[in-house]
């Protein structure tokens, strides 16, 4: 409640002005890690870090893809499916008493056991009560060497998200889905404000040399456009350091970062682990919107084709 005592009417709207613009802001942190084999260590890791960004006021905060464990997709290996767990199941109960405890959001990654055989990588959203708000499960799944998601994951059947919030409405995406705009527009359309992408992608060490610069700067600049297109705040969470599986390995590459409505950098990370904060402003996207009014002049009744794989040559 908010009790303003006896002051005079420019005191008043002062506090009123304060308090309603303070309604509009919050504070995100993204906890950019480096994963071991040892699933306690990475959950002891993943809880100083969410105490850290509760120092340093946040709000919400997001770990990376997966962060329970090394990235397993390098591999294709039966015995893997032992790393999933169910929803809710010992991770969330976890996380939901750290939330609770905490006062914070939390967004979290899970590799989710559905049933006998059917797998997710899936995306939650922890409610400051402890409460699991709902799950998102990824739409894209990527086959690469050292990224054999399609051994691992059924790709989504829960749809695009937003979750609403007291600190705003939160998209939920995941990784490869990053590189897909009708993705990011269509979570944007069901109300996002912050578009949050847990990650894990990096470089084949043997290719950096060659392709590393163009692959980072494009990762980047997809995502800058999502935050341009859509008018919104844009999250990426990425894991850090060199994994190895079956003989082979990943260098992730970091460079956690957050685009504003309007593709500013408000903040980004480099090659190691880091808890990365900053302050979001709901009101750029009302302002931004209203300068560059895309939602307003889409075409929605030309886009029919959108559903259809591309012609044959």
């Amino acid at each position: 409640m908010l009790f303003i005592g006896k002051i005079g009417k420019k005191g008043k709207e002062e506090i009123f002005k304060k308090y309603f613009d303070n309604m509009k802001k919050t504070r995100l942190a993204l906890i950019q890690m480096k994963m071991s084999s040892d699933k306690e260590k990475n959950i002891k890791n993943a809880i100083s870090k969410i105490h850290l960004a509760k120092k340093k006021g946040a709000n919400i905060v997001c770990l990376p893809e997966l962060f329970l464990t090394n990235y397993f997709c390098q591999v294709e290996k039966h015995s893997n499916f032992n790393l999933a767990e169910s929803i809710p199941g010992p991770t969330t109960k976890i996380f939901s008493s750290l939330a609770k405890e905490l006062n914070l959001i939390l967004l979290i990654s899970v590799f989710e056991k559905r049933t006998s055989g059917i797998y997710h990588n899936t995306s939650i959203v922890i409610n400051e009560k402890g409460k699991i708000l709902g799950k998102y499960r990824k739409m894209h799944i990527p086959d690469d060497p050292q990224y054999y998601e399609k051994f691992y994951f059924t790709p989504g059947d829960l749809g695009y998200k937003s979750f609403k919030t007291k600190k705003g409405n939160l998209g939920t995406l995941i990784c490869w889905d990053q590189w897909f705009p009708e993705a990011a527009r269509l979570t944007a359309l069901k109300g996002a404000e912050i578009l949050v992408y847990p990650t894990a992608i990096g470089w084949h060490p043997k290719e950096k040399k060659k392709f590393g610069r163009s692959q980072l700067e494009s990762w980047l600049t997809v995502q800058r456009s999502h935050a341009i297109a859509n008018g919104i705040y844009v999250a990426a969470i990425n894991r850090v350091g060199i994994e190895k599986q079956g003989g082979k390995k990943l260098e992730f590459w970091g460079n956690s970062v957050i685009f504003d409505p309007s593709g500013n950098v408000v903040e980004k990370g480099n090659l190691s682990e880091q808890v990365l904060v900053c302050d979001i402003d709901y009101r750029k996207i009302d302002n931004v919107r209203r300068h560059w009014p895309f939602f307003r002049d889409r075409r929605i009744d030309s886009y029919k084709n959108i559903l259809k794989n591309p012609i044959d040559d």
